[in-house]
């Protein structure tokens, strides 16, 4: 069994970002994507495969991270955390 790691969504990493595509778990009443510490995924703004631990905003300076979508992977809604902004354009 590989180990998880608990990362919180406001936290800048591939994992967090709307346009990676691996393998996560999105908790939103949580606000918390869980992931194994070695997960790979595509970035599908840059089409390259990328860690999902990788802090890429930091790294990389075509990277155009952003906010997980307001709705959560099952389709509940997504709760900011308070004082978070949430930009819905």
């Amino acid at each position: 069994m590989a180990e998880k790691l608990i990362v919180p969504t406001e936290v800048k990493v591939c994992a967090t970002c709307s346009y990676w595509d691996g393998e996560r778990r999105v908790d939103p009443e949580m606000q918390v994507v869980v992931v194994s510490l070695s997960c790979q995924g595509e970035c599908l703004a840059q089409e390259e495969q990328k860690p999902g631990l990788l802090d890429a905003p930091r790294h990389d300076d075509t990277c155009i991270w952003e906010d997980l979508s307001p709705d959560g992977s099952d389709g509940t809604p997504f709760v900011p955390a308070p004082g978070s902004v949430v930009d819905h354009a």
